[in-house]
């Protein structure tokens, strides 16, 4: 099924998973001997990949690279393995608040499901992309991203623990992820979890197929944006929240 349609449905199955891809089940429930053998298969693949690109993977330099690869892989994905249910962990407590709630600048690291090239985020401190150039080079990791996130909601007499909004937009970011559907599905998870009386998410990126490859136009940004209740029907609450997370600390 296709995730425009996925994410029209409720956001999470009975499992407290949400929107699982079809190999999710399996991955969450392997044995440690299953694992195992995942980790091994997937750098079987690693050496495949070296020697097409025209690589001897039994160099020095390359003959540990296909198992750090697999493992930075599975780490970079643990989302599919994890649930709404397991990160929330009862931390929504009622609370007579009515204002605006904004947890901005969230760094998260996200699989890219198109060119398989790094992205990075917007971020403030520029030295977090070196260490992003740094993994490449060390991991092969050709399917790293960062991105930055702003995530606001008003309480309709239910708030949820801070952290948990980022563990949220770090389990949807452990995943093959387009930034537009990343944005909408942290908006609608919250949204359904909460029942505020509105949610907004805004996402900000720097692709690297546009500055690696194609167009090659290094320094631009993908900004992308979730209004829902009443930030998409209120102009005067929709600007308050995008001049909060513009603000400079």
């Amino acid at each position: 099924m296709a995730y425009a349609k996925n994410l029209s449905l409720k956001p999470f199955d009975i499992d407290g998973l949400s929107w699982p891809s079809i190999g999710t089940k399996q991955r969450l429930n392997e044995t440690t001997e299953q694992k195992y053998e995942r980790t091994n298969k997937l750098a079987e693949a690693v050496k495949t990949i070296l020697e097409c690109i025209g690589e001897d993977p039994e160099r020095e330099g390359l003959q540990k690279t296909p198992h750090r690869y697999a493992q930075a892989l599975m780490f970079f994905s643990k989302g599919y393995e994890e649930s709404i249910e397991q990160i929330v962990n009862g931390a929504i407590f009622e609370e007579d608040h009515d204002e605006m709630v904004i947890v901005k600048d969230i760094e998260v690291f996200s699989l890219c499901e198109h060119h398989l090239v790094p992205f990075t985020g917007k971020v403030k401190n520029f030295l977090r992309v070196l260490s992003v150039l740094r993994l490449i080079i060390n991991y092969l990791i050709l399917i790293l991203l960062t991105k930055q996130i702003s995530i606001g909601y008003i309480p309709n007499r239910s708030v949820i623990g801070l952290s948990k909004i980022a563990r949220i937009a770090e389990m949807f970011s452990r995943r093959l992820q387009v930034q537009e559907r990343l944005t909408k599905q942290i908006a609608v998870a919250l949204q359904e979890i909460l029942k505020p009386q509105g949610v907004a998410v805004v996402m900000d990126a720097s692709h690297l197929c546009m500055s690696m490859r194609g167009v090659q136009k290094p320094g631009s940004s993908t900004v992308t944006s979730v209004m829902l209740g009443v930030f998409r029907e209120q102009a005067k609450t929709r600007e308050e929240f995008l001049t909060l997370i513009r603000n400079q600390r």
